[in-house]
């Protein structure tokens, strides 16, 4: 598993998965930009209403008082969102995931298992329907979550395990649905649970730790392929490079 782990991120920096990386990060920065920008003009909306409201119904301080304070309070919006931003990379990168699937596992396949027979590219809106019930999920973990986060980090554990659980069982299915249909990948990934649940630790870990997290769903889909291949009990190939067969000639 550690292997797996680090064969994937190692392949992120190779030249075949480069430029899908770059995609990934553009398009992470892109929706959370866009995201941010929707829900602070919605939350300073709220709060100039809000403020408004109050100074109409206390009438006891100047109009000053009642536009400083929701002046403060869309700057607290703002700030909030940043620090959301970092608890909803998961949603967004298990939607972003859906984009680059096979991209990603065709470069991890030819680069790690040039024996095996190819995996077949999946429908596109399968895929995309996966990522966004995984960004749901992950939305709606969040916010169950959100009142726990200043109660001793017990928020923060229930993040981290969630996913853990959210992003492997994704990953995973869309790793195994390339080679097998979609009821007998769900299968084999609830028959490997616990070994599965683990691999996701190693995404959860990856996920958390700022800018780095937007290059989640390739170290994710890259890690799982090879999770997949020794899950079935692929031999692993070794792969020579052409001047080693120059040289042996």
């Amino acid at each position: 598993m550690i292997e797996a782990a680090f064969n994937a991120f190692a392949q992120m920096f190779a030249p075949a998965l480069r430029h899908v990386v770059l995609k990934a990060v553009g398009l992470a920065l892109i929706l959370i930009v866009f995201l941010g920008i929707l829900m602070q003009r919605v939350l300073a909306a709220w709060a100039e209403t809000g403020a408004n409201w109050a100074e109409q119904t206390a009438g006891f301080a100047p109009h000053a008082v009642w536009a400083a304070l929701a002046w403060i309070l869309s700057i607290m919006a703002g700030l909030g969102i940043i620090t959301g931003a970092l608890f909803l990379m998961p949603a967004v990168t298990a939607f972003i995931g859906s984009f680059f699937v096979d991209e990603i596992a065709d470069a991890v396949e030819h680069e790690h298992y040039p024996a095996d027979p190819p995996g077949r590219a999946l429908p596109f809106f399968r895929a995309l329907t996966e990522g966004i019930k995984v960004a749901a999920l992950a939305l709606l973990v969040y916010l169950c979550a959100l009142p726990f986060v200043l109660f001793a980090g017990l928020g923060v554990i229930i993040l981290f395990l969630a996913n853990a659980y959210l992003l492997s069982r994704e990953y995973f299915e869309l790793a195994a649905m390339r080679f097998r249909p979609p009821g007998e990948a769900k299968a084999m990934r609830k028959s490997n649970a616990m070994y599965i649940f683990l691999a996701g630790m190693f995404i959860a870990l990856f996920v958390s730790i700022p800018i780095v997290n937007l290059a989640t769903p390739v170290f994710a889909m890259a890690f799982m392929v090879h999770i997949h291949k020794r899950l079935t009990g692929a031999r692993r190939e070794l792969v020579e490079s052409p001047h080693a067969v120059e040289t042996r000639h």
